[in-house]
This record gives C-alpha cells, structure tokens and sequence, in this order.
C-alpha cells in the first residue's frame, strides 16, 4: 500500500498525487514512470515521475480526469492508500552535449519539468516551451520558473489567454531558427510531438519523442505498447519511452492510442453507475 501524502488540484480535471515510496525515490531518474492500480479490481495504468526527493522518501505524478481509473484516482484524498505503485520503469533520458528545447504540452509538462531540470542540474543551457489550451491548464510554470530565467520560458495557449497565442512550434521555430538549439525534447499529445518533430526536421535538429502508448503491465511482456521506430516494433515500456522522433510512425500510434476507446466509455459509464467491479 502507498500512502498518499499529499494531494494537489490544478483544475477541475488535473490532480498531482505526492505518494509514500522511499524505495522508489531512491532509484527514480528523469524520463521514467510508474504503474498504479488503485486497487484489487483496477486496471494498471501509467503515469511518468513529475518530481521525487531520495531524502524525504515521496514520488510524485500528475493525471488528467479521462477514464474510469483516472476518475477513481480523483476521489482519493490525502491519507488514503493507492494498492500498487510499481517503479521505476523505463529508460532515463539520454542528455547530449549541447544546448536544448525541452517542450511539454498539456499534461506532458509534468514529464518535461524533471528532464529540464535535470538538464540544468548538469549544465546545459535550456529553453522551456510550455503549452496548454488555455491558461487553466497550464502546469507547473512556478516549477519551470525556478530554475529558469524568464527568456528562456516560452508560454503559449490555443486560446491566447496567456503566453503567446498559438501552438508549441512557433517559439521552437523561432529558436531554431535563430541556432540556439543542438537537441529538443518533447512530450504531450501525438499531433504536437508530430509537429514539433517536423518543425525540428526543418533545421537538422535532433529530436527526443517521450511517447505514450497504452500500456498494461509496463515491463516488455503484454506487448500492448507497441510503437513503430524506423520500420521496427519496439515496446515502449523496456526500449522507451524515449525514442528519436524522427523514426516514430505517429499514424500507427494514435491508432493504437483510439484502439479502446468504445471498451474505455463502457468502463467509465459502469463506475459512474456503480455497477464497476471495482466499487464491489
């Protein structure tokens, strides 16, 4: 059992849990995750590490209200216990030499803040692009801006209600094209890696994609997450979640991703109607 320790509400549909796993801060590193079942009838689900202290023995993730597990999760409150909470999973995120773009949309930013930080820990320099549909949404900024200097902070928002109004590949284009950038790193949702891939094609600039396909056990034997890299299948949870951009098959993996979604609505529809097993 882990111990929710701290629970944060950012908007009506984004929680950050801060959960009791001394083990787990010990070996966690930017660019890993984690799997949690609520409990003994919950499915296992994904979420990458937002933050974690080695000393104090606490690991944090951040999720959206989407589905029946993640509408569960919401309902938790501080001193309540999570059942399983499996980490540190995945590969760390390769940090080359050289100056970077690190950008995280919607929820991704939660992923994204620990890579960049662990980028200026080491001594790179770092712009941030952080975008969000609209200034509600947008997380973390008081995390980014601490170790950060404000033009090295990009905002945007669909709807310009704060930041610049637009989509994460203006201020990359603009930083690219300006040569201030050997490396980017992204992560959010599929057509925004796919864009930001692209747009970094455009100026031979390598390019890290975190990708986030669904996922059931997290260890390499379901072969669930399946993603397509330069024409081989390779499984995110073991070979990933970092790959190189420019080598995904973005159709393939949001396919993938809507595979489920009639079976995801049933499920939701029977936990709002208490006829899920896991309120049994």
């Amino acid at each position: 059992m882990f111990k929710i320790l701290q629970k944060t509400q950012f908007s009506e549909k984004v929680f950050k849990f801060r959960i009791e796993a001394p083990e787990m801060a010990k070996h966690a590193h930017a660019g890993q995750f984690l799997m949690v079942r609520a409990n003994e009838c919950g499915e296992r689900v994904p979420f990458t590490f937002a933050d974690w202290n080695a000393e104090e023995g606490w690991v944090e993730f951040i999720f959206m209200v989407v589905g029946k597990t993640t509408t569960l999760l919401s309902s938790y409150q501080e001193g309540d216990a999570i059942l399983d909470v499996t980490g540190p999973l995945g590969q760390p995120t390769e940090m080359g030499e050289g100056k970077w773009i690190v950008i995280g949309g919607g929820v991704g930013l939660a992923i994204a803040f620990p890579v960049a930080r662990q980028l200026v820990a080491t001594g790179h320099e770092v712009h941030a692009i952080m975008g969000a549909r609209t200034k509600d949404l947008l997380l973390l900024e008081e995390q980014f801006r601490s170790i950060l200097d404000d033009d090295h902070i990009h905002i945007t928002t669909d709807d310009g209600s704060y930041g610049e109004k637009g989509v994460v590949t203006i201020p990359e284009e603009r930083i690219l094209s300006a040569g201030e950038a050997d490396h980017v790193f992204c992560v959010g949702p599929v057509p925004m890696m796919k864009f930001a891939t692209l747009t970094a094609e455009k100026y031979n600039t390598p390019i890290i994609a975190s990708l986030n396909p669904i996922m059931v056990d997290g260890t390499g034997m379901c072969g669930c997450c399946r993603v397509e890299i330069d024409g081989q299948t390779k499984f995110a949870c073991v070979d990933g979640p970092d790959f190189d951009a420019t080598k995904v098959d973005w159709n393939d993996l949001r396919a993938r991703q809507a595979a489920y979604l009639t079976e995801e609505g049933q499920s939701l529809k029977a936990y709002e109607e208490a006829t899920c097993a896991c309120q049994r």
